[in-house]
């Protein structure tokens, strides 16, 4: 009795499959955000002009702000005549940029709109001029959005393991969307709510000061008072503060028990603008969880210059309670509609981790008639759905050919062919919970009545959810396995086993990383093959990310492959 009891909690923890995935992440938070009291501390000229300034809120914003102009003047005169590596440099960048940032602070929370028009700031010998450069494009108006300093922030949680700071000029920053859905501006945004890593400067010419901001991810350096520096920057802060305020665990459940809620959500997103010289990686997330678990991931890569300066982050998201096969056809979609935008991109890395690997997979593969046979007896022409919505959508989720503009694939603990945990009485009970997806099809139950029946001889009952397609004897997944990879596609495979070892096949005790076991995860033909010490989500593991790296550099050094076009 104890042990039924207690079987839904279990399902929903650890022990349960990522085929069921409350535990994958557990209950441990994501992120929070503390807001932190702070301190300057500078016997500078520029120092005094700060320590004078933050006693003057009672003067009102405009004369703050014009004592924080002061200390900037102040900061980059020295700056600027200081040797390099000189102390006194070091102390007047970190004079410019905490100067800058309560500017930018002070400009937001007191609603001042100096792109509009310039605000007057009276400072200690004269009046200054506070303007900033509006761009009329909405998806770069500063009046679209809300410019927090990252310094004003401590964040801690399960996805924020690093932060990924970069010293240099500027007052790192975080652009915060206050328009209500940012998608309706821009199709392929984050999503409705747009955090973004930026960096503010202020320029200074006579008694004029124009605020400006610059993307970290498209500039190294930054040229003030003629000399050039290294542009300041947080990669953590937007993420985390993201995650801190969105939550996104709630909508990761919702999506796994109630992808119905969810159908309208499958896209394909920019973490960043879009840029035709840098190379897409596309990040594609595992069942139950969201773009969020590629967050220790993306705040290591952008660390690295290199990938920074070569690599811009596109995610797909999607409702992880659905049939796989169904996800990677509303992706085959969305990439047809991201190359219709971005019609010169180059071409795509991609990384899945577990079902997210699994939907990889179909980008390489040319399925031709085999996984349509395994399902249906006649060809779609001849099959007799009640609806010609219902043929399409079944022709596009089991006949697909291999994408041109995929270049390389990171496979991350994918479970290309099932585990066995999702025929445990935990697995039979996930799938229960999680139903079968009723609006997909619309309420057309003609799929289900005319599909051959399985091994058991027996009729589907309901349309197959994410569960059922782990069931290492589920016809797509065994088809699927069989079918070869498209050549000229390097791919490469990161599998965890949790220190424990193993054996690679079927004999225990059998190496897994906890949920997906080795036979299901690895691949023939791999460019490369590593396991790590690491449970299910190999794609956080310090070592998993590491390999990552290692093989975006790679692939920079051996060039684009050269796919021939369909």
């Amino acid at each position: 009795m104890r042990t039924l009891l207690n079987a839904p909690k279990r399902f929903l923890s650890c022990t349960s499959i990522s085929l069921a995935l409350v535990a994958m992440v557990g209950c441990n938070t994501y992120s929070t955000a503390t807001k932190k009291r702070l301190s300057h501390h500078s016997s500078t000229v520029a120092g005094q002009y700060i320590d004078q300034a933050g006693k003057r809120g009672h003067a009102g914003p405009e004369a703050q702000i014009g004592t924080y102009l002061d200390a900037t003047a102040a900061a980059i005169a020295t700056a600027s005549s200081a040797l390099a590596k000189n102390p006194a440099k070091a102390q007047a960048l970190a004079d410019y940029n905490f100067a800058v940032a309560r500017i930018f602070e002070i400009v937001d929370t007191a609603g001042l709109q100096p792109w509009s028009a310039p605000v007057r700031c009276p400072g200690a010998k004269k009046e200054w001029l506070l303007s900033l450069k509006s761009n009329s494009h909405p998806e770069q108006n500063p009046a679209n959005y809300q410019l927090m300093p990252a310094d004003r922030y401590a964040f801690k949680g399960r996805l924020v393991v690093e932060q990924a700071d970069k010293e240099g000029l500027g007052a790192a920053l975080v652009a915060k969307s206050k328009v209500p859905d940012a998608t309706k501006i821009d199709p392929f945004a984050q999503g409705k709510h747009v955090y973004y890593g930026i960096t503010g400067l202020v320029d200074i010419q006579g008694s004029h000061a124009t605020l400006r901001v610059q993307d970290p991810l498209s500039a190294e350096t930054v040229v003030m008072q003629g000399r050039s520096y290294p542009l300041a920057a947080n990669f953590t802060a937007p993420i985390a503060l993201a995650l801190a305020e969105l939550k996104p665990r709630r909508r990761e459940l919702g999506s796994l028990f109630k992808p119905d809620e969810f159908a309208s959500g499958p896209r394909l997103a920019r973490l960043q603008p879009y840029d035709p010289k840098k190379i897409p990686i596309l990040c594609i997330h595992g069942l139950g969880d969201s773009q969020a678990t590629w967050a220790p991931m993306i705040e290591s890569l952008r660390a690295d210059p290199v990938i920074r300066q070569n690599y811009q982050i596109w995610f797909f998201s999607y409702a992880s309670g659905y049939p796989y096969p169904a996800s990677a056809a509303f992706l085959r979609r969305q990439l047809d509609l991201i190359n219709a935008r971005y019609p010169d991109h180059k071409p795509i890395v991609v990384i899945g981790h577990s079902m997210g690997g699994m939907i990889s997979r179909t980008l390489m593969t040319d399925s031709g008639m085999k996984l349509w046979y395994a399902i249906y007896e006649k060809p779609p022409a001849e099959t007799p759905f009640a609806e010609e919505t219902t043929r399409q959508f079944m022709k596009e989720a089991l006949i697909f050919e291999h994408r041109p503009e995929i270049s390389r694939v990171i496979y991350a603990s994918p479970s290309h062919r099932g585990a066995d945990m999702a025929t445990t009485f935990f697995g039979r009970l996930g799938s229960k919970i999680i139903g079968g997806p009723k609006n997909l099809l619309k309420g057309d139950s003609s799929a289900l009545d005319l599909a051959k029946p399985g091994s058991s001889g027996t009729h589907l009952k309901k349309m197959p959810n994410s569960i059922d397609f782990l069931d290492p004897e589920n016809r797509f997944v065994k088809n699927l396995a069989e079918l070869p990879l498209a050549p000229g596609i390097p791919y490469h495979t990161i599998i965890g086993d949790r220190g424990k070892g193993g054996n690679k096949d079927h004999t225990p005790p059998v190496s897994s990383d906890g949920i997906v076991p080795y036979w299901s995860s690895h691949l023939d033909g791999a460019q490369s093959e590593i396991i790590i010490p690491s449970g299910h989500w190999t794609n956080q593991h310090p070592q998993g990310i590491a390999e990552v790296n290692r093989i975006l550099h790679l692939h920079l050094r051996e060039g684009p492959q050269v796919i021939t076009s369909r």
